[in-house]
């Protein structure tokens, strides 16, 4: 983000609530991860620990949710690149 046209006090309020959003955004999608794969796997609650299906599921849960949000992401830098590119030339 360009923030040439703000002087360094400005500068440094918007860097901070960039990270804020990013931290609250990390955390929001990290909790989702979390509900979803427990409401998903976890059945047995006879027992402190997890059981080995409901580990493997968790894992797997996790994994998937992970590459996902990598794919995503990989795309939205695909289309940001092609938008950036498209502005350039105009």
């Amino acid at each position: 983000m360009d923030f040439s046209q703000f002087n360094e006090a400005d500068t440094q309020r918007m860097q901070q609530l960039l990270e804020r959003n990013q931290m609250r955004d990390f955390m929001r999608l990290y909790s989702g991860l979390v509900q979803r794969c427990f409401d998903s796997c976890v059945t047995d609650f006879t027992s402190k620990t997890m059981s080995t299906k409901e580990e493997g599921c968790v894992s797997r849960c996790t994994d998937k949710f992970m590459k996902h949000a990598e794919r995503v992401g990989q795309r939205f830098a695909e289309q940001n690149s092609a938008l950036m590119e498209e502005q350039s030339k105009k």
